[in-house]
């Protein structure tokens, strides 16, 4: 490896411990020693000034200096690497679509390793491989039997098992669906998941030890984040606080949003509003509303809040009230989205509006309950 990667990798480490995302000396030097270029493969996806949010290019890493690739690899930057599920390598000029796959900020990724907990002599299932490179900072650290990494991509899977190779580093791969996780190496005392889920799979309930940690970043449609930590409890259930890190990954794909279907807005019945919309334009404000309709989708922005339930067509519209102050809210189906999402919104005022470190997660066999303040707080169940 060149003596220009090494000095771009400490200096990386450097920026990280500067900016708070790293302070354990054992992540320090991972991150010194593990060649993150190799983890972008052939291509990446970026996007010009001017570009709309969803066009994308594909940039080769054979048509660019050596050293302008190395200098995006160790700046603390997401890469796009597959949209639409089509690797940036094959997509041509440019693409339309949604990234399914990237390479996170390394100072994201090295967070979400230090608040699990992570030490040495830990054993570790990792849900989401995507391009190997958290993979391959825990090999570095822990060593390569005590790491499990599981993929549902299988061309993502496959591009991060040539890279690892390729880097000297040799895990447990497995592609499939990571929510049901991989039994054949439990139990773990640590599992992190570096893809959002709406709820948590109850396979890693049983897959990781007694007083072990489950990690994961929990996102609904609106979308809403907030970063679980659970400690498991001996009588199989898992409870802990929602971490104070606003952190968000793509959604794991059985959890992504179903395809929506056509919709005609402003139907219903209609009523003013006892809250300001504008509130799910905070990040907590979303979290909160999500938990009062965890079904339903947010679209539309400021005044004119669009929620709409793909299941079951319920939708809930907001606007400004043109005869005076305050904001309207038609709604129309069988679910009353406003009104849950008001229920939701007004308990949280009360208590003083608290950001998501606030609230905890509780799950059990027979449910998954978010509460706020402490456990036997106002609660809202998540749709397991």
């Amino acid at each position: 490896m060149s003596a220009a990667a090494r000095h771009l990798r400490q200096e990386l480490a450097k920026l990280l411990e500067e900016e708070g995302a790293l302070t354990d000396p054992g992540w320090r030097r991972a991150v010194e020693n593990v060649p993150r270029e190799m983890f972008l493969g052939e291509a990446i996806f970026y996007q010009d000034e001017g570009m709309a949010g969803d066009e994308w290019r594909s940039m080769l890493r054979g048509r660019m200096p050596k050293e302008r690739w190395l200098e995006m690899a160790y700046s603390d930057e997401t890469w796009v690497t597959q949209v639409n599920g089509v690797p940036a390598e094959a997509a041509g000029t440019t693409i339309v679509g949604a990234p399914t796959s990237s390479s996170t900020m390394p100072g994201l990724v090295v967070k979400m390793l230090e608040r699990a907990g992570i030490r040495d002599g830990d054993k570790v299932l990792e849900v989401g491989t995507g391009t190997g490179y958290s993979t391959a900072l825990m090999c570095e650290r822990l060593g390569d039997r005590q790491v499990t990494s599981i993929e549902y991509d299988q061309h993502a899977a496959a591009r991060a098992r040539l890279a690892l190779d390729a880097a000297g580093y040799a895990p447990t791969l497995v592609v499939g669906d990571g929510l049901a996780g991989y039994d054949e190496n439990a139990e773990y005392d640590r599992l992190i998941a570096t893809c959002s889920v709406r709820y948590i799979p109850l396979p890693w309930m049983v897959q990781v030890r007694d007083g072990g940690t489950i990690t994961a970043p929990l996102s609904g449609w609106m979308p809403g984040n907030a970063l679980a930590h659970l400690t498991l409890a001996d009588d199989g259930t898992a409870s802990g606080r929602f971490l104070p890190d606003n952190v968000s990954f793509m959604y794991a794909r059985p959890h992504a949003r179903p395809p929506r279907a056509s919709y005609v807005i402003g139907i219903g019945d209609e009523r003013e509003s006892v809250i300001d919309p504008n509130i799910l334009a905070d990040s907590t404000g979303r979290f909160v509303a999500q938990l009062g309709a965890p079904s339903a989708e947010k679209l539309g922005l400021g005044d004119e809040v669009i929620l709409l339930d793909v299941a079951t067509g319920s939708q809930a519209t907001t606007r400004r009230n043109p005869k005076g102050g305050g904001w309207l809210v038609r709604q129309h189906g069988p679910l009353k989205l406003w009104h849950a999402v008001e229920d939701a919104i007004l308990t949280w005022q009360g208590a003083g509006s608290p950001h998501q470190s606030g609230f905890g997660l509780t799950v059990t066999r027979e449910g998954q309950r978010v509460w706020l303040g402490d456990s036997d707080g106002p609660s809202w169940n998540l749709p397991a």
